[in-house]
């Protein structure tokens, strides 16, 4: 029996999960990082149709997570996801269930999920997220799911590994250095690599993100129209489409604050300087993430002498790495191969190397 592997990539603005895979091509989906809780399930029916959510059952409390989120929030709800420890919080583990509810399995033999970069150095925590996802799991409604195997990796390293297969440079990629730069909602993830390694002092992530570029302009809205102004995904979809906001029943045009927005991608890209240097011994440098169209400018004007590569549908390039990665990591364990497996970058004998860590 073929294992089924499935990966999961919890961000902090959106969680996105391989839905389905058929004749090798793969189904992505995603939703917004928020889970509101309640005290128990309700049918969240409205106008006679019913939101696509989902309760998820978590620590004695339920969680609506999926695509209408955003209509179980209330005013005072928070990011709750925008801290470092984001994985031990018990949202994160309803958004992931949420994940595999979507899913339609009862069964994962591999799950793959990724973390920040700073997050993935931390192996003790690493680890006990492991741990903690491996296992039966509750998904509401009488419904289970049996996670068999739980392998988490850096965010970036899934981007390099989905380049490679997409460009058919894998081979070429064992033997060159990379930087994979994936600006995220929360946080500006950076991965340098010799070959499939990663090179740990030279990796690293820091909080400055899409949620700063966005916050940066809803309180200069706020300060123009004398409001406290929150539409955050409205300003996001604005700068994505390039069309104007309406805001308090009026076309905005955010042009007076972009000049400041752009200064979080250069704060960014400047902090990563600190451990990439000019990037000169460096051949390929890939940008992906949800971030990565208003963060290439800052990227492109730091490192003038490189190409900067990017790929199709860039926010789902992480998830797509992982699910190719899980799958010939499977491939390898029910064969005992190790040696062939087209790896992607670890720090230890996991995935990175084909090994069974």
């Amino acid at each position: 029996m073929e294992a089924i592997v499935r990966a999961v990539d919890v961000g902090r603005g959106n969680t996105k999960f391989i839905a389905g895979v058929k004749n090798g091509e793969l189904s992505c989906e995603m939703f917004p990082s928020q889970a509101h809780p309640t005290e128990a399930v309700s049918e969240f029916e409205g106008w006679g149709i019913k939101r696509r959510t989902v309760g998820i059952p978590v620590g004695g409390l339920v969680y609506e997570v999926g695509p209408d989120v955003q209509l179980a929030a209330d005013i005072f709800n928070a990011n709750v996801l925008q801290h470092d420890r984001y994985c031990d919080a018990p949202e994160y583990l309803a958004l992931l269930l949420g994940a595999l509810h979507y899913m339609q399995l009862d069964r994962i033999d591999l799950l793959v999920i990724g973390l920040p970069v700073a997050t993935y150095k931390l192996k003790r925590q690493v680890a006990a997220l492991e741990r903690r996802l491996t296992g039966e799991h509750d998904l509401g409604k009488g419904r289970k799911i049996t996670v068999r195997r739980a392998k988490a990796i850096a965010q970036p390293a899934g981007a390099l590994m989905y380049y490679g297969m997409m460009q058919n440079r894998v081979a070429q990629l064992r033997k060159e250095r990379s930087l994979i730069v994936d600006p995220g909602r929360r946080t500006f993830d950076w991965l340098v690599t010799q070959g499939m390694q990663q090179i740990d002092k030279r990796s690293h992530s820091v909080p400055r993100g899409m949620h700063d570029v966005l916050h940066t302009i809803v309180e200069g809205i706020s300060r123009a129209t004398d409001s406290h102004y929150r539409e955050y995904e409205l300003i996001d979809a604005a700068l994505r489409t390039g069309k104007k906001p309406v805001v308090f029943q009026k076309e905005y045009d955010l042009a007076r604050h972009l000049p400041l927005a752009r200064k979080i991608p250069e704060q960014a890209v400047a902090e990563m300087m600190h451990y990439v240097g000019d990037a000169g011994d460096i051949k390929n440098i890939i940008l992906v993430g949800g971030g990565a169209f208003f963060y290439k400018p800052a990227l492109k004007a730091a490192f003038p002498h490189h190409t900067i590569h990017e790929v199709k549908e860039p926010i789902f390039a992480n998830v797509k790495g992982f699910q190719c990665a899980g799958t010939e990591l499977a491939k390898a364990l029910s064969t005992g191969r190790s040696s062939s497996v087209p790896s992607i970058p670890s720090q230890d004998a996991g995935i990175g190397s084909g090994g069974h860590g």
